[in-house]
């Protein structure tokens, strides 16, 4: 358990690093539209945070995979945290 806890703490600091420079890019993306940058170069960036949204998507979902792994194995009842599970995905898929 406490291999899953160090996990859920390393995808914390990886998904709070990747937010930050989410947060630049679209700093930056500001910058070019306040600047007058041509559209097509605007767009690339935005595409490239999209990207960077998926992929941090991606690691909070990992995270509380592990999470709700781990709430089950405390609970002793395997399926506990199932339905929670099904609701945030498919919150996420319709959303």
């Amino acid at each position: 358990m406490a291999k899953e806890v160090k996990d859920q703490e390393a995808l914390k600091k990886d998904v709070m690093a990747r937010m930050k420079r989410i947060e630049g890019q679209v700093r930056g993306i500001q910058r070019m539209i306040d600047e007058g940058k041509e559209c097509e170069d605007i767009l690339v960036q935005v595409r490239a945070v999209r990207s960077a949204l998926r992929s941090a998507t991606t690691q909070i979902m990992r995270r509380y995979l592990l999470r709700c792994n781990e709430q089950a194995a405390q609970s002793g009842d395997p399926n506990a945290q199932y339905e929670k599970l099904m609701k945030l995905v498919s919150n996420f898929i319709d959303g």
